[in-house]
């Protein structure tokens, strides 16, 4: 197959790499035209987002748009003197546009408030990682990009795991053995075949539980209860030309504060610590998992 040629872009380079800051990333199939990424915060977005984007991309853009995989929106064929104009109108509007460089980048949630699985609420702990990392934190340089994903449940429906930093919510199961009377109920109801009835006595093996929750509720003598509710974090997952799986710290987090607090230490670690383009998995492979987590930790 003939390799396809494209137009030479006709914007002056230090142009390009200013507007890409900005949020303004060259559309290659044109000489002088941008693809405009405004931000959702958190994915979830009212009729007033979706007027002004309606409004934008007919008025400064080819009427096109297109949703990107770190759920913001991009507003096509931006052409380059139209550029500023079109961030002054999404800022008067109460929007902003972004999500490029070496930095926090827009957190990715999954719908785990309003989800029939979820066991945290999802859009409120990204709004406000969102404000605190991205918007607070958007003047601290980092090594490389830095993702983060707020996952509901263990269905981890957004790949919390494959982020730089992911949240998933926990919900520990512990079983009263004097109320438990072998029914089996729990067995069906766990989606990972993690439990089993021995000697008429329900066992969760905790090492191998993913702590959905889902056996909780179908226990119907209530042997089953939550033991604790929280939040798993994984830190040094990475998606893309190299993959790395996450791995989680060695605690459940019991509360946002608590949660925003790693965050924060992960963030500042990473920027301590991390070397010059070099993403957090590869920081944290350097160092080694077990020193990168007992300084977090501690």
């Amino acid at each position: 197959m003939d390799k396809k040629e494209y137009p030479v872009c006709t914007v002056p380079a230090d142009e390009v790499a200013r507007l890409k800051g900005l949020g303004f990333l060259r559309d290659k199939t044109t000489p002088d035209k941008f693809n405009c990424r405004v931000l959702t915060v958190n994915g979830r977005v009212d009729t007033e987002f979706l007027k002004t984007i309606i409004d934008a991309a007919e008025v400064f853009g080819d009427g096109k748009v297109a949703f990107t995989s770190r759920m913001t929106v991009e507003i096509q064929g931006v052409s380059y003197g139209r550029a500023d104009f079109l961030k002054e109108f999404l800022n008067i509007r109460g929007l902003d546009c972004g999500g490029t460089g070496p930095r926090v980048r827009p957190v990715v949630s999954c719908k785990g408030t309003t989800c029939q699985y979820g066991l945290i609420d999802t859009f409120a702990l990204s709004e406000e990682i969102h404000k605190r990392f991205y918007v607070d934190c958007h003047d601290v340089k980092l090594p490389h990009k830095f993702k983060i994903a707020v996952g509901g449940c263990p269905n981890n429906c957004v790949k919390p795991d494959i982020n730089d930093l992911g949240i998933i919510g926990q919900r520990v199961p512990e079983i009263d053995e004097d109320k438990c009377v072998g029914c089996g109920l729990c067995v069906k109801a766990c989606p990972i075949g993690n439990i089993s009835i021995q000697n008429k006595k329900a066992i969760i093996p905790q090492e191998s539980c993913n702590h959905c929750g889902r056996c909780i509720p179908s226990c119907k003598k209530g042997a089953i209860s939550t033991f604790k509710q929280g939040y798993r974090i994984y830190i040094g997952g990475r998606w893309g030309k190299k993959v790395s799986r996450g791995i989680p710290l060695g605690r459940i987090f019991e509360s946002t504060d608590q949660v925003l607090e790693m965050i924060e230490k992960i963030i500042f670690f990473y920027k301590d610590n991390g070397a010059a383009g070099e993403r957090f998995a590869d920081t944290v492979a350097r160092i080694g998992f077990e020193n990168v987590e007992k300084t977090l930790l501690e």
